[in-house]
């Protein structure tokens, strides 16, 4: 044999281009023969062979970011540049201590982020923990457990119940094999496998011949040949995904990076305009060059990032208390912004609960009022009382003895364990009033029929007062094939198919799982017991309908989103009409068809853009699926938020603006992608930190606001000054002295802001608006003009009464303090006036602004400030004057308030 077929040998075709085969389309028989593998599996030198091509059995590892270089990517923000300027400033001024409090900030910012960022690497970490140690294979014919990472594709793996996947395989041989594959498909119920090819274009939940790396074998037994491995899996695709995207920007950071621009923009043309118009004006160039730094220094607001980081301080808190514990920090007013929530259906929406929700029987139908197993069956508004109603007890006793799931009381609570579908069948029971372990105790098994795919039905047979009784539950067409006669309140009456089968259809329309149930009663048993039909069929008694319920209160938290204007779709690996059934049970709106991954695939990316707006219901969907609905809702400008519980929902997790994930039943890959975990794993939570990041984003308006305003007043009479030619107003000590020291008091208090009503009931804010819309530049422009205005006329008041200019910048220092009083009051609020606000209902605030002036009034008389400062104590005139002066802050506010009202066209179109 020559070097070229040797390699052929070793290497066939196929596995050359495992990835381009769609392997799930294909006949068992035709893998093998593809993959040059069979019953006796490979032999060691093929694997080795074969190992060397493809590298081990486990998922790429990239190295982590430098620790130097994570930290030193937190000073690339424009409002850290800007503080960086501060810092050298005030080095070069010698003003050491108040240099130091910039370092502070600087340093506690970059400890906060780098912080964040490692924690960000975890998620693929956490998703390299699903890869599996060993596997149970055939090789040489024997059977044995190697190490998982020495899998190669052709290898044949024996599955059993409770052994995880640990490559992909193509199933070639199945005994009852069930197969856990929420993780990737988000399916809470376990799929049925089986070895026949399904269609090419099938999706990734509905490939039934396929097992996937990381799933877990539920019951039954498989053989299955390794069609991929590592990187090349669906888990290693998801794994690519999440390292390919980038963890989104969240909207506050962007508009804290434009507002960050703006500042430094206000800062250089101040200095300039300062400078130049000074030294125009005949000014010595060393005084205006100490002008420019009093003007760069009044204009950074230095404790805008220890005000907005104790804001999102506050706000994980507010949200702790209400079951969203939040992992990033500037995730915290991410959902305030948010405009579009994709939420997952199981576990999110719905209870990840089977639950028997209507019975049918021949001439009833029965309806579930309230919860199981405490509510009870309905027929019409009347309670069915099963004494009452033969058919209704016949179904319900066959879904106990056709059942292996159990229920117990434990320290008075319910215990189930089982299959989902069978633990809903006893529950249906025992909501009416049949206790399954009763019934069991009374009908004793005989012989039991095991359900097989291929049979479609599982059967009972039990024994009760020398009589047999056959009891079949199954697929409601194949149930029907086995009967002759249906149970009716006169007895056992001829077969009407054709009811049954619309009775079943109506109730499968509406997305629930319906189950038909039959009996036969004789002296003997079935001869044969592969056939219990004989002699005549069975009787059909009913059919039970069920689903996994919507949680409750999720569909008023849905309704207040949508109040809030925004958009809930949903995004589920399930059946798309369990998933439009409930979509309409929560008052999701469909406003077009609901989309299919395969219809997905259809679509290129600017199609997608163009329907995810009318598209509420998104089913049957994969991975690559959900990121890409991410992308095209982010395309046409939405804020997306996230929310998901497995490791299928990881990549659009880290895409979204805010991934959610389940702090309950979620996986860790789930959460390590996400930046918000619910503790309840309930979408009722979700509505709660919308509300909670409102109330931050509001309050960091509140924080910026106070400080720009401020500010802005600083800048105005500094600037006037210096065209009026008159002596420098503030030193820049003093400047910093206001922005650290008396203003950092108030704006940190602004932060634990209570709610203002009606938070949701308005619209998301624009996507992309700033920290500060046009009205509030507006009342900052207002703000400055009359406290420079103030601070101005006190200077000059006071210098021309005593021709001195410490008393002077003195007093022009304490009026701007007082102004600070009364523009945190006017903060609180946006739209209501500062009189309505009890000054009590923020306590902090309310003891930080008394603080604040009791500050500076004692830096007035101690020594070492007076010196630091260069103040001295003023009179009790003077005060009178300061406040009388200070007060017309308030009257300016409340009369822009009282005139520029949010309901105005303005406002409105800038605010939405």
């Amino acid at each position: 044999m020559g070097e070229g077929s040797a390699v052929v040998r070793a290497v066939p075709p196929a596995v050359a281009n495992v990835i381009a085969v769609d392997w799930h389309s294909l006949d068992g028989d035709e893998v093998e023969r593809l993959l040059e593998t069979g019953g006796h599996g490979l032999t060691d030198a093929d694997a080795s062979a074969r190992r060397s091509r493809y590298g081990a059995n486990q998922l790429e590892e990239e190295p982590p970011t430098p620790a130097w270089l994570v930290f030193v990517r937190q000073f690339r923000s424009p409002l850290i540049f800007i503080l960086l300027a501060a810092l050298a400033v005030t080095v070069a001024l010698g003003e050491h201590l108040d240099a130091a409090v910039i370092a502070a900030v600087l340093v506690l910012n970059a400890v906060i982020g780098f912080t964040q960022e490692r924690k960000a690497e975890g998620a693929v970490l956490a998703l390299m923990q699903l890869v599996v140690p060993h596997a149970r294979v055939i090789r040489d014919g024997r059977d044995e457990e190697i190490d998982s990472r020495d899998l190669v594709p052709g290898d044949v793996v024996l599955l059993e119940s409770g052994a995880r996947i640990p490559a992909d395989l193509r199933l070639v041989g199945v005994n009852a094999l069930q197969v856990d594959e929420s993780l990737l498909t988000g399916e809470s119920v376990s799929v049925t496998k089986h070895v026949e090819p399904v269609a090419r274009e099938a999706q990734l939940a509905d490939r039934s011949c396929m097992a996937y790396t990381g799933a877990t074998v539920t019951a039954g037994r498989g053989r299955g040949v390794v069609v991929a491995t590592g990187s090349d899996t669906e888990l290693g695709a998801i794994a690519g995904l999440m390292r390919s995207e980038t963890v989104a920007a969240t909207p506050l950071q962007r508009r804290m990076d434009h507002f960050a621009r703006i500042i430094g923009i206000a800062v250089g043309l101040a200095a300039i305009v300062a400078f130049v118009s000074g030294v125009a004006l005949g000014e010595p160039v060393e005084d205006m060059f100490l002008v420019a730094v009093a003007l760069a220094v009044s204009a950074v607001p230095e404790g805008l990032p220890v005000a907005v980081t104790i804001t999102l301080a506050v706000g994980v808190r507010r949200m702790a208390r209400r079951n969203a514990i939040v992992r990033r920090l500037p995730a915290v007013e991410t959902l305030g912004s948010t405009t579009v929530i994709g939420s997952d259906k199981t576990g999110t929406l719905t209870e990840n609960r089977m639950t028997v929700e209507e019975i049918w029987t021949p001439g009833h139908r029965y309806t579930l009022g309230g919860g199981v197993p405490d509510g009870e069956y309905f027929e019409g508004d009347e309670p069915a009382a099963i004494g009452d109603h033969p058919g209704l007890h016949a179904t319900l006793l066959a879904g106990v003895l056709t059942n292996e799931a159990d229920l117990y009381w434990a320290d008075d609570e319910l215990t189930t364990t089982g299959d989902p579908t069978e633990v809903a069948l006893l529950l249906s029971a025992l909501t009416a009033a049949l206790e399954p372990g009763d019934v069991r105790t009374a009908y004793p098994v005989f012989a039991e029929i095991p359900f097989e795919p291929t049979q479609q039905y599982s059967a009972s047979i039990r024994l009760r007062k020398d009589q047999h009784t056959v009891f079949v539950k199954g697929a409601p067409e194949r149930v029907l094939g086995m009967c002759s006669e249906m149970l009716t309140d006169d007895g056992p009456v001829a077969l009407d198919a054709e009811s049954v089968a619309e009775a079943a259809r109506s109730m499968a329309a509406s997305g629930q799982r319906v189950l038909g149930f039959a009996r036969r009663t004789g002296a003997d048993p079935p001869v044969d017991p592969n056939d219990v039909t004989e002699p005549d069929g069975l009787v059909f008694v009913g059919l039970q309908a069920m689903i996994d319920p919507p949680r409750a209160g999720v569909a008023d938290s849905i309704a207040a989103c949508q109040a809030a204007g925004i958009r809930v779709v949903m995004i589920t690996g399930d059946h798309v009409d369990t998933a439009r059934a409930i979509a309409a049970q929560l008052g999701i709106a469909v406003t077009d068809d609901a989309l299919t991954g395969n219809e997905l695939a259809e679509l290129d990316d600017e199609a997608l853009a163009g329907r995810v707006d009318r598209v509420c219901v998104f089913a049957r969907v994969s991975p690559g699926d959900k990121l890409r609905i991410v992308r095209a809702l982010q395309a046409r400008g939405e804020i997306v938020a996230v929310t998901g519980d497995g490791v299928n929902d990881a990549p659009a997790l880290k895409a979204a603006e805010i991934g959610i994930s389940m702090g309950d039943k979620g996986t860790d890959v789930a959460r390590e992608a996400s930046e918000m975990v619910l503790a309840d794993d309930n979408f009722v939570t979700v509505t709660a930190a919308v509300e909670e990041g409102r109330v931050t984003f509001d309050n960091i308006r509140k924080v910026t606001f106070f400080l720009v305003s401020t500010g802005a007043a600083e800048i105005t009479a500094i600037l006037v000054a210096v065209w009026l030619q008159w002596p420098l107003i503030l030193l820049p000590a003093q400047l910093l002295w206001l922005n650290l020291v008396t203003n950092g008091v108030q704006d940190v208090a602004l932060a634990f802001e209570p709610a203002e009503r009606g938070v949701l009931r308005r619209p998301p804010r624009r996507p992309g608006g700033g920290v500060l819309d046009h009205l509030m530049w507006e009342r900052v422009v207002i703000a400055g003009l009359v406290m420079g205005a103030g601070m101005l006329a006190m200077f000059r008041w006071e210098l021309d009464g005593t021709d001195s200019l410490i008393q002077a910048q003195t007093v022009a220092l304490t009026t701007m303090v007082v102004f600070q009083v009364f523009q945190a009051g006017n903060s609180r609020s946006e739209t209501e006036s500062v009189f309505r606000r009890s000054p009590f209902s923020n306590r902090l605030l309310f003891i930080a602004t008394i603080a604040a002036l009791g500050i500076h009034v004692a830096a007035l008389y101690f020594p070492p400030t007076q010196y630091v400062l260069r103040v001295e104590p003023i009179g009790l005139g003077t005060w009178f004057r300061i406040v009388a002066v200070a007060t017309s802050i308030i009257v300016a506010m409340e009369l822009h308030k009282a005139l520029r009202r949010p309901g105005d066209s303005t406002r409105r179109t800038v605010f939405e």
